[in-house]
């Protein structure tokens, strides 16, 4: 039987090892330390900002996060930014979706409720060096990216890193 766990825990630890490996991989070039700048206007009018939302945030982390209205991944995770933003401070951009009444079109006929800045020509995402889409960023109080994540995110594990940023900046 102990043979068997031993076993496992080499598996475990070779899966969790490339699991880690292609994060990193997927996350090389962009953006560490000072964020850069981000600003816009929200879908629903209101002027927003990264410095804003971080001044505002009382010391809380921020989570931005990058998707598209026409990326099948971030379709999967969107329910995850609802329940995310509903008690995170949160600003989303919608990289190269179209019109802003696409954008909004979309999150109405989903019932999504995230705020969200467009993007349409990708110039705030090339700021960010974002290629792809979804990618998440953890940014703490300070205005400093914490955590970086392309691909789907789960909102347990968004939440770990908020937290872990909370607690050791």
């Amino acid at each position: 039987m102990l043979r068997k766990w031993r076993q496992w825990a080499v598996e475990a630890l070779v899966i969790g090892t490339i699991v880690v490996g292609v994060q990193l991989w997927q996350a090389r070039g962009l953006p560490e330390g000072p964020a850069p700048a981000l600003a816009g206007t929200l879908l629903d009018g209101r002027q927003a900002s990264l410095a804003g939302t971080v001044a505002a945030a009382g010391g809380k982390p921020v989570l931005v996060a990058f998707w598209a209205i026409w990326c099948s991944i971030c379709k999967a995770e969107a329910g995850n930014l609802d329940d995310l933003s509903s008690d995170t401070p949160f600003l989303g951009v919608a990289m190269q979706s179209g019109s802003d009444g696409d954008v909004k079109r979309y999150l109405a006929d989903r019932h999504h409720r995230f705020p969200t800045i467009n993007d349409p020509d990708g110039r705030l995402a090339a700021t960010w060096k974002v290629a792809g889409v979804p990618t998440h960023f953890i940014v703490d109080g300070h205005g400093n990216i914490r955590f970086r994540v392309v691909g789907y995110a789960s909102e347990w594990g968004l939440r770990a890193r908020l937290w872990w940023t909370k607690t050791f900046s």
